[in-house]
C-alpha cells in the first residue's frame, strides 16, 4: 500500500475551546548549529502556525559551516518516539527529513504505510559531506521504500537531477517536469523542485507533475551561501498543507516565507548563512519609540567551586 495520494484540502470545521494548531511529525536529526535539522523544523513550522512532533533520527557532528560526522539512532528508537505520539495526537501531515540510515528509512516507511490517509513530505537533502557507501545505500532505500510513500518530495535540482535521473545525456539540463516524471515512477504525485538555473543571476522554484507545472515562483540568486533552506522550506510547507491550504498555495506560500527568511539571514559563526525562520518576531530596525528604563541584573560567572 502506498501513501502518495492527492492532498485534499481540510474542509474548515467551527473552532471549539479545545481546538488548536495542526499538528506535523518531522522526522529528522539534530543539527547543533540550529541551521538545519530539527531546529529548521520546529521553528520554521511553528512560525507559519502550526504544531511540531520532532523524533529524532540521530544528530549531526557540524557547524555553520560544513557536516563532520553523523550519529544514527537505533530504528527502534526512532519507531517508539513515533508510535508513542501517533497513539495519542492525531497527525495532519508527516515531513520526513533525514533518517540516518536506510534501516531508519525503511521503519519510517512502515509507519506511514499505516496512516494511509495523512500526507507525507520528504526532503532529499545533499549528501556530499557523507561517504559514498552509505550515502549510496541511503539513496537507494528513499527511492526504493520512501517515494511510494511520499506526497510532495521536495529537493534541489541539482540533488534530484544526481539522484533520479543519473543517466541524463540530452545537452539541456532537466526540467522540473522531467524530475518529476522520474519521481512518479516510484510513486511520487507531486515534486517541489528548487534552485532551477535561470539567466541573470534568476533561480526558479517549480511544483510540478510529470504532466505540469502547479506552481512557479522567480527569485533572484542571493549573494550568501546557505544552511538550512531545503528543510526550512519543506517544514514550512508540511505545516500549510496541514493547516488545510490547497497544495500549490501552499507551495507559493512556503517559498514566500522561505525568501524572506534568507532575506533576513544572519551568520552567527564563521560559516554559512542561517534563515531567519523568526524575521517577523525581530524589533523593527527603524521602529518604535524606547521604552521606559528598565533596571538590569549581572548573571554570575560559571565559576562556583563544587
Amino acid at each position: 500500500m502506498t501513501n502518495s495520494t492527492p492532498i485534499q484540502t481540510r474542509p474548515s470545521e467551527p473552532e471549539s475551546e479545545d481546538a488548536g494548531p495542526a499538528c506535523v511529525m518531522v522526522f529528522n536529526a539534530n543539527d547543533p548549529s540550529g541551521a538545519g535539522g530539527l531546529a529548521a523544523d520546529v521553528t520554521a513550522i511553528a512560525s507559519v502556525g502550526a504544531h511540531p512532533l520532532p523524533v529524532v533520527t540521530g544528530a549531526y557532528v557540524r557547524d555553520t559551516g560544513e557536516v563532520f560526522d553523523h550519529f544514527a539512532f537505533d530504528e527502534d528508537a526512532v519507531a517508539e518516539q513515533a508510535r508513542t505520539i501517533l497513539e495519542d495526537v492525531p497527525v495532519q501531515v508527516i515531513k520526513v527529513g533525514f533518517a540516518g540510515s536506510a534501516e531508519t528509512l525503511s521503519t519510517i516507511a512502515e509507519i506511514a504505510a499505516d496512516y494511509p490517509d495523512v500526507p507525507v513530505i520528504s526532503y532529499m537533502p545533499a549528501l556530499s559531506w557523507w561517504d559514498e557507501g552509505p550515502a549510496d545505500s541511503y539513496e537507494d532505500a528513499f527511492r526504493e521504500l520512501m517515494l511510494p510513500q511520499t506526497t510532495v518530495l521536495v529537493g534541489n535540482h541539482s540533488t534530484l537531477w544526481r539522484w533520479l535521473l543519473p543517466d541524463w545525456n540530452s545537452e539541456r539540463s532537466p526540467t522540473a517536469r522531467d524530475i518529476a516524471k522520474a519521481a512518479s515512477e516510484m510513486g511520487v504525485p507531486y515534486t517541489l523542485v528548487t534552485g532551477v538555473p535561470l539567466p541573470d543571476q534568476f533561480v526558479e522554484n517549480v511544483l510540478a507533475t510529470p504532466q505540469t507545472v502547479l506552481a512557479s515562483e522567480k527569485f533572484e540568486r542571493f549573494d550568501a551561501v546557505f544552511s538550512g533552506a531545503g528543510d526550512t522550506l519543506s517544514a514550512a510547507l508540511a505545516a500549510l498543507v496541514a493547516g488545510g491550504a490547497d497544495l500549490a498555495s501552499a507551495a507559493t506560500e512556503a517559498l514566500a516565507y522561505l525568501d524572506r527568511c534568507l532575506d533576513g539571514g544572519f551568520r552567527p559563526g564563521m560559516g554559512h548563512v542561517v534563515p531567519d525562520r523568526l524575521f517577523w518576531a525581530q524589533p523593527d530596525a527603524e521602529g518604535d519609540e524606547p521604552g521606559p528604563d528598565v533596571p538590569g541584573f549581572d548573571l554570575p560567572a560559571h565559576d562556583t567551586k563544587h
